[in-house]
């Protein structure tokens, strides 16, 4: 049995995961619920696996706190990808598939071409995998926030809760910038296929048929 992680599911879930995975290791050890000689039997191999696995799942259940965070902090400013590949293009204007979604128009570029897709593709996965960080970063400095009290170096805990909270509010605002950049690759690319407009006019022509 083969087991395989796609680029998607590791950006997006693994990664972000693995960080639940190491904010958990490390409160079983300051509670003392892991020790080194629990885990010094388990062979490196089952431990590797037990981990990949564990990330993944942690990932893909604490999905919804990374989408909750990304509407909880604040814009600086709104963007949309449509509109600033039109100020950036103009010529592009008055194509139709501006008026799509990008997903979708992501979806047609896999359809037309796989390896032209892989970068939009990237950069989603990428976007999510930078947003879904966020979270555990921001328990991490809540975390460090009880050991200034509880710990012995409450200077050190209070500089790591700072830098954690503020990494925490950055990544947010990174993600969703890779995200508006995933948008402008999916128009740069749809720009260089004009059949794609033909094919839209068709199915919105026989959508308001039906």
């Amino acid at each position: 049995m083969n087991f395989a992680i796609g680029v998607f599911d590791l950006f997006a879930y693994t990664i972000p995961g693995a960080l639940y995975v190491a904010l958990f290791g490390y409160l079983g050890t300051k509670l003392h619920i892991i020790t080194a000689a629990s885990i010094g039997g388990v062979p490196t191999v089952v431990l590797v696996v037990v981990i990949v696995v564990l990330s993944f799942l942690l990932g893909y259940l604490a999905y919804p706190l990374g989408e909750a965070m990304e509407r909880i902090v604040p814009r600086r400013r709104q963007r949309n990808a449509a509109e600033d590949f039109v100020r950036r293009t103009p010529a592009a204007k008055d194509r139709a598939f501006l008026k799509e979604n990008p997903h979708l128009l992501l979806c047609a570029l896999q359809l037309q071409d796989k390896e032209v897709a892989v970068d939009v593709a990237r950069l989603r996965a990428s976007g999510l995998m930078v947003r879904n960080c966020a979270p555990p970063l921001l328990f991490g400095a809540v975390a460090a926030i009880v050991e200034i009290f509880a710990g012995k170096h409450p200077f050190i805990a209070a500089g790591v809760a700072v830098l954690l909270l503020l990494a925490s509010v950055t990544l947010v605002s990174q993600g969703r910038k890779l995200g508006l950049w995933a948008g402008m690759k999916t128009f740069e690319l749809c720009f260089w296929l004009p059949e794609i407009d033909e094919k839209l006019a068709t199915v919105n022509a026989s959508h308001k048929s039906a």
